[in-house]
């Protein structure tokens, strides 16, 4: 269910008759009735090395980020770019707060710098959270160990208090820099120390939806970009985070890195991007009452993947491709020994062996399966694993021996 009542509704379908007549072009194509293309197969002979040549960056499900930038170009206000990229799904409402957790951050103790408001929370008071200002002027830093303030002066650390419940710092909203060996991140709302049910202890960042997305989308996509791009990443990463956020997490709702979506805190903040996320304040994409799976990466080279929902439709994107684009197209090199050395079971590799692609665009598509043949084994693996083995930008490639 939604967090918040069902509010504004705008049926983003509604918007696709039109845009040809705005653009001039088809807005949400048929999905391709292409068939995958036959196996391919690239003898190695005497080569030792292949040539790559592919489109796109990741995944190609949902929104193609460049893409949006592309449609902006064009014209397409914010609304009408989530139209063709997540079709069928509807404009709604959603607010409240999302828990993060913060990866990098050491969760034995957690160490933050003085500043203008800082407050230790206890929620371990009968008659409500306890706040203990923390205001002393001689002080340079604040550390909360297990349950066990402490502060640091110019004699050292001494012990404040005991905490109850579970401390968590905060600062009515300004940024508190989290001080580790491994950087000095700000972060607004609170920071705490939970544990996840194998009693594992992570540092948590509890914040409003809006200013979290503060912290996400100038790191997702470039804040300088259209502001109808900057405003379709805006509802797309909102709605990302709500899709998350279900009552099952008990302990975070997602994580801060591309794993989830790429957050960074107050430290990431830029003003235009502030202003897509308050210009598009609330907005989520729903489909069926509940919060759509609104995956987006960097470039779809040009055809979307289906993926696990319908609105995550296979349909060919005129807007992917614009002069802007670095990774529309690419083109890499993959040596013979790379192979050998990534599957030594192997032996010498024979030949390269496609083994399926999804029918759409130039060879058929992205790339299913990959079937290596050695002196000494044959090796078969998916499309997408071989494309992490070897750091290639998407599974839309073909090979060239050289």
């Amino acid at each position: 269910m939604l967090p918040r009542p069902l509010g504004r509704i705008l049926a983003l379908t509604a918007l696709a008759p039109l845009l040809g007549a705005l653009v001039g072009m088809p807005v949400a194509p048929a999905v391709a009735a292409g068939t995958a293309s036959r196996d391919t197969v690239w003898q190695v002979g005497s080569a030792t090395s292949f040539r790559v040549l592919g489109h796109g960056y990741g995944h190609g499900h949902g929104m193609s980020q460049y893409g949006a930038e592309g449609a902006a170009r064009q014209g397409l206000d914010h609304r009408r770019i989530l139209a063709f990229y997540y079709p069928g799904t509807r404009l709604d409402d959603a607010g409240g707060r999302i828990r993060v957790w913060l990866s990098a951050a050491d969760p034995r103790a957690i160490e933050v710098a003085a500043t203008d408001g800082l407050t230790l929370i206890d929620d371990g008071r009968p008659a409500g959270d306890r706040r203990v200002p923390l205001d002393d002027a001689g002080v340079d830093r604040w550390r909360l160990t297990g349950s066990v303030l402490r502060a640091h002066d110019d004699a050292g650390w001494r012990r404040v208090l005991q905490v109850r419940g579970t401390g968590a710092f905060a600062a009515g909203g300004r940024p508190i820099r989290l001080l580790s060996v491994s950087g000095t991140p700000s972060y607004r709302g609170r920071l705490y120390v939970a544990r996840i049910p194998s009693g594992q202890p992570v540092v948590v960042n509890a914040l409003g939806l809006e200013t979290y997305l503060r912290g996400v989308v100038p790191r997702e996509i470039p804040a300088s970009w259209s502001p109808a791009a900057v405003q379709a990443q805006a509802v797309a990463a909102r709605t990302y985070a709500v899709f998350e956020r279900f009552p099952g997490n008990t302990t975070y709702d997602l994580c801060d890195t591309g794993a989830c979506q790429v957050y960074a805190g107050a430290d990431a903040e830029q003003p235009a991007s502030d202003a897509a996320i308050e210009a598009t304040e609330h907005e989520i994409l729903t489909a069926d009452g509940e919060p759509a799976f609104t995956q987006f990466g960097s470039s779809n080279g040009g055809w979307s993947a289906a993926g696990s929902q319908p609105y995550l439709r296979a349909v060919e994107d005129p807007y992917d491709g614009w002069s802007g684009n670095p990774v529309h197209t690419w083109r890499t090199r993959l040596s013979v020994a790379s192979i050998e050395k990534a599957y030594p079971t192997l032996g010498e590799l024979r030949s390269v062996r496609v083994t399926g692609r999804d029918g759409n665009g130039d060879w058929g598509g992205r790339v299913g399966g990959v079937t290596l043949v050695g002196t000494d084994a044959t090796v078969r693996v998916s499309g997408d694993a071989f494309r992490s083995t070897f750091g290639l930008r998407s599974t839309w490639f073909t090979l060239r021996t050289s």
